[in-house]
């Protein structure tokens, strides 16, 4: 450790403290790996909480992390608050359709999930993520280049101040966003589009509104007045909301204006938190990885946030990339482990894109229509036709668990054929998921007494692999890997876990 606190070396740095960096540094120290997190910012902003939606996949992550319960009983808005999304000719007006179900927060007790999703600001889980990463946290630092050798990458850190330093890793992780550093220096670049229309995020105190919003609770209000379309809901159970004004570009915004005409209320009482001009991108890096520098979330791919896919993706890179450093630092694995991460990880994120593109497609300014505006026998008269255009169109956006939960690493070099996919969930007892059976490392499911058990132990025991035995009886055998994917099932497992490791 160097007299500015830094140290001078570190197992894996990790570059970039948003809700991706700090769940790499978790991921790492849940198997016992040191890392170092650089990010610039001191404090999480409270007032731009950009994504709302923790999938029921990341909740399955943050319950494997000990965190999901935490995140929960801080959420201004219980699981159970509501999962309807609705859609109205203003947020004080007539109600033209709903969908329920969405986000996966309707899977409390389901054998779906684990968890359910979970509606949380995302300075929330970047506080509860941070509190958990602990003193591998460095604030006020921001990776300014690294070189890469052989034998690790130096990478030099600049301080707030001016104040320059150098740290010695043996991998580097980048989690640095859009204009991430770590994605130049690997010689990286996007490859996709920008969508051309504008948006305009609002975040604003409107005491009083909620009391007299017609429509119930719900996580979404879709706004479908063609003279102003947009989104709003809750961010707490006070008085904040958020709100996206559609096609607004920020020079032409005015935010106590923009408001009253979403809520449909010229005179309401509005007090503006903060503003956030954006343009959605469909950007997907042309590689993820050199030797031993790594991309995740924003530095390797950006999609539209129409469904909540974008940090949850992620965050799926974070436990990727950990598990697989962790495994080759803690000497049970070899290098061409960290292979296949991007052979997993890419695709993924490209299937993400393409959802969440397709979600873009059809917005507010698409379904709404003059007639919504008229009187009540205008309204009723064209309703319908918007109502079935709005199901029709907008149901995927709000039931992706096809893609949340069911997403396959399809031709990875270290899953069996037939393999590949997150572990089935199952309750075992009230309260008790199969999930909490797994242990840290890998593990092998089904009846105790087949001989693949001794085989997939004895293989283990050789390799120094962390096994967990899940006896099932009466259940083929399944070889789980630590991100709680099937890498194999079946009878004869001879070679099955040097197989998921990359060492065949």
């Amino acid at each position: 450790m160097n007299k500015a606190g830094v140290p001078d070396e570190v197992p894996v740095l990790v570059a970039g403290g948003g809700p991706v960096g700090l769940a790499t540094a978790v991921e790492l120290a849940h198997h016992g790996v040191r890392s170092l997190v650089v990010e610039p910012r001191e404090t999480v902003s409270w007032l731009r909480p950009r994504a709302k939606t923790t999938s029921a996949r990341t909740m399955e992550l943050l319950r494997r992390w000990g965190l999901a319960e935490t995140l929960r009983a801080r959420a201004p808005l219980a699981v159970s608050w509501s999962d309807q999304a609705v859609f109205v000719n203003s947020l004080l007006g007539r109600e033209i359709a709903r969908i329920g179900g969405c986000f996966g927060l309707d899977l409390a007790g389901s054998d779906l999930a684990a968890e359910p999703g979970q509606q949380a600001p995302q300075p929330l889980v970047e506080e509860i993520l941070r509190e958990a990463a602990g003193d591998a946290l460095l604030t006020g630092w921001q990776v300014a280049g690294l070189t890469e050798d052989g034998d690790g990458v130096t990478v030099r850190i600049v301080s707030g101040e001016g104040e320059e330093r150098e740290v010695r890793a043996a991998y580097v992780v980048g989690c640095d966003g859009p204009r991430s550093v770590t994605r130049a220096a690997i010689g990286a670049r996007y490859e996709g589009r920008q969508d051309a229309r504008p948006n305009f995020n609002i975040v604003f105190r409107a005491p009083g509104l909620a009391e007299r919003v017609p429509h119930g609770p719900a996580v979404h209000y879709w706004v479908l007045n063609p003279a102003q379309p947009g989104l709003t809901g809750r961010l707490d159970l006070k008085d904040t909301w958020w709100c996206i004004a559609q096609g607004v570009r920020a020079e032409d915004a005015d935010p106590v204006r923009l408001v009253r005409n979403l809520a449909g209320d010229d005179d309401l009482e509005v007090e503006i938190l903060a503003t956030d001009p954006w343009t959605a991108r469909m950007l997907l890096a042309d590689r993820y990885a050199s030797a031993r520098v790594f991309l995740a979330g924003d530095a390797a791919h950006q999609n539209p946030p129409y469904g909540g896919h974008g940090f949850n993706t992620g965050i799926g890179d974070a436990v990727n990339i950990g598990w697989k450093l962790a495994a080759v630092l803690n000497g049970w694995a070899p290098a061409a482990l960290l292979g296949t991460y991007e052979a997993e990880r890419r695709p993924i994120a490209a299937d993400t894109i393409e959802a969440a593109a397709a979600n873009m497609a059809t917005l507010a300014p698409e379904l709404a229509d003059p007639a919504l505006m008229g009187d009540e026998a205008e309204f009723e008269k064209v309703r319908p036709a918007v109502a079935e255009a709005v199901l029709r169109t907008k149901h995927s956006e709000f039931h992706s668990l096809d893609l949340v939960l069911g997403y396959v690493y399809t031709g990875s070099p270290i899953v069996a054929d037939g393999a590949g996919e997150r572990l089935p969930h199952r309750w075992l007892a009230p309260g008790v998921s199969l999930y909490d059976r797994l242990g840290r490392g890998f593990a092998v499911l089904g009846d105790p007494d087949a001989p693949g058990v001794k085989i997939l132990e004895a293989e283990a025991r050789d390799l120094g692999v962390p096994l967990e035995l899940v006896p099932l009886p009466g259940e083929p055998l399944t070889l789980v890997r630590p991100d709680q994917h099937v890498a194999w099932r079946g009878e004869n497992p001879e070679g099955a876990l040097r197989h998921a490791l990359a060492m065949s």
